[in-house]
């Protein structure tokens, strides 16, 4: 989320109550982005922005009379009002209001400023939060009231964490409803090689809101795996043996991991790698050849197949067609 910054800023105040209002439940507008959030300040003050503003006016008051009480309000969208905002389509909405103690506000506003991973989990009725923040979510701040409902929230959010991307959930844990928002770091794809491939996964990073960056060389690359967080990727397009140890490191550490090559170039790289002392477990994190196979002809098809895979990877998902899927679309 770009206004995660607004959003720190007013979280960060003082000591007052402040409030948060949170998607509970939505059908239609199209695909929404998840971990959206509007924040209330002790002195009025907002911060974030839900549905692009679509229902600004009742999220609002909403915030404003939060920080006494939780409450819930449904609100429909009616489609010209949802395309001027910039949805897809009409929808309805359930929202969730509730306080935020001053120790999970602060924590969430800091992972924010620092662009750390961050989580908000609440009981769905709003009646108890905790926020855990870190690299691992390991730093907690709060209670959901219960110590087996914490343990199995901050589990849950944890597994979402290793999927490497912004989510929001609402489950049912120890037998109580819960409401999850995870803000994971944008990803930057590090491109090891050059050519026309190179610049249009640049190019496709750039239209995913991804961060891109060049390594040439063995150290700049090793230097960019061994950094990674949970969402970023490596895609490997240069074939020179050397670039073994980059992988090496990447299989010692986190992120996703993709060769491009011929079946005849995966095998060989495979090969040296089993005799260099990885592992079948090991080698089944590579992804190689890398991309889905959607008939990519050209650099930006291939681009394309690529990022589809890694977000593929994230979210859990066997990619198909969405019209032979069960599921909720963009769930």
């Amino acid at each position: 989320m770009s206004d995660l910054a607004d959003v720190a800023a007013v979280l960060a105040r003082g000591d007052e109550a402040r409030a948060v209002v949170r998607v509970l439940d939505r059908h239609g507008f199209g695909t929404v982005e998840p971990g959206q959030l509007l924040v209330a300040g002790a002195d009025g003050a907002l911060g974030g922005v839900l549905l692009r503003g679509a229902l600004d006016d009742r999220a609002a008051v909403l915030a404003r009379d939060a920080r006494e009480r939780p409450a819930t309000i449904d609100a429909h969208v009616a489609e010209d009002a949802a395309v001027a905002a910039g949805l897809a389509c009409a929808g309805g909405a359930t929202l969730l209001g509730h306080p935020l103690d001053a120790a999970p506000a602060r924590a969430l506003a800091g992972a924010f400023s620092a662009g750390a991973p961050a989580a908000l989990v609440s009981r769905a009725d709003g009646s108890a939060s905790l926020a855990a923040t870190g690299g691992e979510l390991e730093d907690v701040a709060s209670t959901l009231g219960e110590p087996a409902l914490d343990d199995a929230a901050l589990a849950h959010a944890r597994g979402l964490l290793r999927r490497g991307a912004t989510a929001t959930d609402r489950t049912t844990l120890e037998g109580v409803d819960v409401l999850v928002d995870l803000w994971v770091p944008v990803p930057t794809v590090t491109v090891v090689g050059g050519g026309a491939i190179a610049e249009a996964l640049a190019a496709q990073a750039g239209v995913l809101g991804w961060a891109a960056q060049r390594a040439d060389t063995v150290a700049e690359a090793d230097a960019a795996v061994a950094a990674f967080t949970d969402a970023d990727v490596l895609v490997l397009l240069d074939h020179d043996p050397a670039f073994d140890a980059v992988l090496r490191t990447g299989l010692a550490g986190r992120g996703f991991l993709g060769a491009l090559g011929s079946r005849r170039t995966q095998a060989a790289r495979r090969e040296r790698l089993l005799a260099a002392g990885v592992t079948e477990d090991q080698l089944a994190r590579i992804h190689g050849p890398v991309g889905l196979d959607l008939g990519a002809r050209t650099p930006a098809e291939t681009a394309v197949s690529i990022v589809g895979e890694v977000l593929a990877v994230r979210s859990g998902r066997d990619p198909s067609a969405l019209g032979r899927a069960a599921g909720p679309i963009g769930a």
